[in-house]
């Protein structure tokens, strides 16, 4: 159910992306033939005015039918996109991507308003309440990774065979500090940890080892006090923004990274998720809370908006890179190598789907 769930979400991703188009287009009189919901084959449809609006059979995403992409077909015709100037054209191409980038900000806004997670180092609108000592990452091949802890778990308590640190009875802002200090001070044993993990408790065994952080033995979890930060609606949405930009800021930042290590020959293909990869962390996600789905749904919304507008034929930046040069050299570009292209960018992204797909199905069998 939570995978379905989640199916339907990243769905209303897809639309919100598409009435972007769908709604510029509309603004400066561009005939829209149909939208969408799904893709063909279509189940049912009802016509307004000259739009024709579908639901189909494969329930993903969909689609924008816009009258007059192709200039040779509508020459001469006011209300087709071949005939518009090239700001406008370039207008609704990027409507999605910027529909994907307030959806983001809005989701987060309206996680502000319900309580998000947030570390009590937050420097901005309002204060962080109910400081927790919460694990906000895991290095990878660690013993805490081993143990089988993972992000998001509570520490409660911390003990070895000789101290116990019972985090609970801290009542000041450094929790964390006291964690790690209390693990370095008994780097020769075995530590049990006592986590809240979705509301249950969970015990676990971490026995710290060299060479996981330098200077000291580590169990390989990185911690911070963690608490709620509720805001009014006024300051949400201001803080709602301030998040989103540093999220795309990251999110653009790591996927140049990526596309540069795969000019390279370098790139890591495993420390990436394709959809299967996301629609099982996705499907974790809905089962832990509101807050974690709010900031997984906004985090993909960024994810689709940078993916489109990268300048690859075949995604919104493909076609945003046609409108430009169209512009600089004054005539539409041939539909036959425009359409060659596409082709061929679209069998670039299949096959990159399709790589990072297998070691989605590597890890999750591991």
């Amino acid at each position: 159910m939570s995978l379905v769930i989640f199916i339907l979400i990243l769905a209303a991703l897809i639309l919100v992306h598409e009435l972007g188009h769908f709604s510029v287009a509309k603004l400066f009189g561009i005939k829209v033939e149909e939208f969408g919901i799904g893709f063909p084959p279509r189940l049912l449809s009802v016509t307004f005015g000259e739009t024709t609006y579908s639901v189909n059979l494969l329930f993903f995403g969909g689609f924008v039918r816009i009258f007059g992409e192709d200039a040779q077909e509508c020459a001469g015709n006011p209300r087709s996109f071949a005939t518009k100037p090239r700001l406008v054209q370039a207008a609704v191409i990027v409507a999605g991507i910027a529909m994907n980038l307030v959806f983001a900000w809005l989701a987060l806004s309206a996680g502000y308003m319900a309580g998000l997670p947030t570390s009590v180092d937050h420097v901005g609108f309002g204060a962080v309440q109910g400081a927790q000592v919460m694990v906000v990452g895991i290095l990878a091949g660690s013993p805490a990774q081993t143990a089988g802890i993972a992000s998001q778990d509570i520490i409660e308590v911390v003990q070895t065979g000789t101290a116990k640190l019972d985090v609970r009875t801290i009542n000041t802002s450094a929790q964390a500090d006291a964690v790690r200090t209390f693990i370095a001070d008994h780097g020769d044993e075995s530590v049990v940890l006592t986590v809240l993990r979705s509301g249950a408790e969970k015990t676990f065994l971490a026995k710290p080892e060299a060479g996981i952080v330098d200077g000291k033995k580590a169990i390989g979890v990185q911690l911070d006090d963690v608490g709620i930060l509720k805001l009014s609606p006024p300051l949400a949405l201001g803080e709602g923004a301030i998040l989103a930009y540093d999220m795309t800021i990251s999110t653009a930042q790591g996927l140049g990274t990526f596309f540069w290590q795969i000019v390279r020959g370098v790139a890591d293909f495993g420390s990436v998720a394709g959809p299967i990869g996301i629609a099982d962390i996705g499907a974790k996600a809905v089962t832990q809370g509101f807050s974690t789905i709010v900031v997984l749904t906004a985090l993909i919304s960024v994810n689709l908006a940078i993916i489109n507008v990268l300048p690859i034929p075949g995604l919104d930046g493909g076609r945003l890179l046609i409108i430009i040069l169209e512009g600089i050299i004054r005539r539409p570009i041939s539909t036959r190598i425009t359409t060659a292209v596409t082709i061929g960018g679209m069998a670039l992204l299949v096959l990159l789907m399709l790589v990072v797909s297998y070691h989605d199905v590597v890890r999750l069998l591991g």
